[in-house]
C-alpha cells in the first residue's frame, strides 16, 4: 500500500511545477503528516524530493528528475491499454498520436510488461456506436477536436431547424454517445454551458486567441446532468398499459429505462390474469407508438383514447393482411 502511495506521489511531483501538502494529501487521501514521512522516505531513498519552507512552499522534484514505469503491475499496465476508444480517436484525428503515445509507454516499461498492449487489445476491443446503424464522424469534429485541445474560441454555424445560427463559443469537451458527437461549450455572452450535435454543426472557425478554461468545470459530471435533465425534458406525455409477465421483461428493452423503472416501482398488483397495469412517461403519441407496437399482444394500451383507437386501428389491419 504505501511503496504504491511513494509511486504516485513521485509522479504527481513529475506532472507539476510544485505541489503543497495539502494537495498532495488530498489527491493521496491521506494527512499532510503522512506526507510529511513519505516525503522523508523518498529522500532516504534518492529520490531528490526538496521542501519549500513558507506561506506558498511545496514540494517539488530538483534536478529534471524523472522516473520511468517501473512502478506499474501486470494488471495496471494491461488497464492502461484500454483506456481510449479506437474508433473515437480515429474519428478525432488522434490515432497517430495515441499509437505514437502507445509504443512510448510500451518502451517505458519494464520487459516482462511490454506484452501488456497486445494482452490487452487481444481480450477487449471498445465498439461505441449502437447496433444497426452506421453514423459517420462529422466532418467538421476533427477542427473542433483541435479548438478543444488548444483552448481556442470558435466562431461556429450550427442548424436549428430550418435556419442556421452563428455564435462564438468557447470548446470545453468531446462526448461520444451511442456513436453520436456532441460538443460540450460555454457561450461567453452568457457564461453558460451548452451541448450542441456535432453533426448540425456547417462550419467552424478558430480564433487566435486562447479563453482561460473554468477549472472547476467536470466535463463528466457535466454530462450526466444534462444528460438526465434531456432525458426527463422530453418526456412531456403520459400512457397508461396493461402488460403481461412477458410484457414487463421486454418493456426496458422498447422504451427510455429511467421512465421504465419509473413506472414499474408505482405499478399496482397483478391482476387476475397476471397482467399489470402502469403508468408510463413518454415523449409523445407517435414515439410511444413505435415504440410500444414491438410488444405486440404482450401490451393492451388503456389511455389515452387516441393511442389505443391507433393500436386498434393496426391490430384490425394486420388481422386482415394475415388472414
Amino acid at each position: 500500500m504505501r511503496a504504491a502511495r511513494l509511486i504516485k506521489m513521485v509522479l504527481l511531483l513529475q506532472a507539476r511545477p510544485s505541489m503543497t501538502a495539502a494537495e498532495l494529501a488530498g489527491e493521496l487521501e491521506v494527512s499532510e503528516r503522512t506526507i510529511t514521512r513519505d516525503a522523508q522516505a523518498l529522500s532516504e531513498a534518492g529520490v531528490p524530493v526538496y521542501a519549500d519552507r513558507g506561506r506558498s512552499g511545496g514540494y517539488r522534484l530538483i534536478g529534471g528528475y524523472r522516473t520511468r514505469l517501473t512502478g506499474l503491475g501486470r494488471s495496471e499496465a494491461e488497464a492502461l491499454f484500454l483506456s481510449g476508444v479506437p474508433g473515437a480517436l480515429r474519428e478525432m484525428g488522434l490515432e497517430d498520436a495515441a499509437s505514437a503515445a502507445r509504443l512510448k509507454v510500451s518502451a517505458a516499461l519494464m520487459p516482462s510488461l511490454r506484452d501488456a498492449s497486445q494482452n490487452a487489445s487481444q481480450r477487449f476491443h471498445l465498439d461505441a456506436p449502437g447496433w444497426f446503424k452506421e453514423t459517420p464522424a462529422p466532418e467538421l469534429l476533427p477542427a473542433l477536436a483541435d479548438a478543444v485541445w488548444d483552448d481556442r474560441r470558435v466562431t461556429a454555424r450550427y442548424r436549428r431547424q430550418d435556419t442556421e445560427v452563428e455564435r462564438e463559443l468557447e470548446p470545453y469537451g468531446l462526448v461520444l454517445k451511442a456513436g453520436v458527437w456532441y460538443l460540450c461549450a460555454r457561450v461567453p455572452d452568457t457564461g453558460s454551458f451548452r451541448v450542441y450535435r456535432i453533426d448540425r454543426f456547417t462550419a467552424i472557425a478558430a480564433d487566435e486567441d486562447r479563453f482561460v478554461r473554468d477549472e472547476e468545470f467536470d466535463l463528466p459530471g457535466f454530462w450526466e446532468e444534462r444528460a438526465a435533465q434531456f432525458a426527463r425534458a422530453i418526456l412531456h406525455s403520459e400512457v397508461v398499459l396493461r402488460l403481461s409477465e412477458a410484457g414487463l421483461r421486454q418493456l426496458p428493452y422498447a422504451t427510455d429505462s429511467a421512465s421504465t423503472q419509473e413506472a414499474l416501482e408505482t405499478a399496482g398488483a397483478p391482476d387476475a390474469e397476471g397482467w399489470v397495469t402502469l403508468t408510463l412517461p413518454v415523449e409523445n403519441e407517435t414515439v410511444a407508438y413505435t415504440q410500444l407496437m414491438s410488444l405486440g399482444p404482450e401490451v393492451e394500451v388503456l389511455e389515452p383514447t387516441t393511442l389505443r383507437e391507433r393500436f386498434a386501428r393496426a391490430a384490425q389491419q394486420m388481422a386482415l393482411r394475415y388472414q
